[in-house]
C-alpha cells in the first residue's frame, strides 16, 4: 500500500480502523471514508435513522459511535439514492470525526488532509 494509516477516534483516540481496509476514499463532496472492516471498538445502533439533511438525505442508515467514548463517527448504509448505492453495507467514517496516524513518517493528521490512493467500487 502506497499509504499506510491507523484511524483513530478524534475525542478518545481509540482505533477504529485502517487503511488496508479502506475501499471508497474517493467521496469528497460526501467528506467520508469507507471500510470493509473495523475494530470492535466501533458499534452501531441496530435501528435504523433516516437521513434528513446532505450528504444522506433520504437514505436509511444505522449510526456509527467509538465504544469508547461514545462519539458519533460515521455510518452503516442501508439504502440509498443510485449515486450512494455502492456504499451500502460499508463502514463509513465522517473524515472530521477521526484522526489518522501514519506509519510510514509517525504522525497524527487530520483525515480531512490526507489523499489516499484512488479506489472504488463504483463499478
Amino acid at each position: 500500500p502506497e499509504l499506510c494509516a491507523v484511524f483513530h477516534c478524534r475525542g478518545c483516540w481509540t482505533v477504529l480502523g485502517d487503511s488496508l481496509q479502506l475501499c471508497a476514499p474517493e467521496a469528497p463532496r460526501l467528506g467520508f471514508l469507507a471500510c470493509f472492516k473495523v475494530t470492535s471498538d466501533v458499534i452501531w445502533e441496530d435501528s435504523l435513522l433516516v437521513g434528513l439533511e446532505e450528504p444522506l438525505l433520504g437514505c436509511a442508515y444505522n449510526a456509527l459511535s467509538c465504544r469508547s467514548c461514545g462519539l458519533s463517527v460515521g455510518f452503516i448504509l442501508h439504502s440509498a439514492a443510485s449515486d450512494m448505492a455502492y456504499l451500502r453495507g460499508l463502514f463509513c467514517f465522517f473524515k472530521d470525526r477521526i484522526l489518522c496516524y501514519l506509519l510510514e513518517n509517525q504522525m497524527v493528521i487530520e483525515a480531512s488532509n490526507v489523499d489516499f490512493p484512488a479506489v472504488t467500487l463504483k463499478k
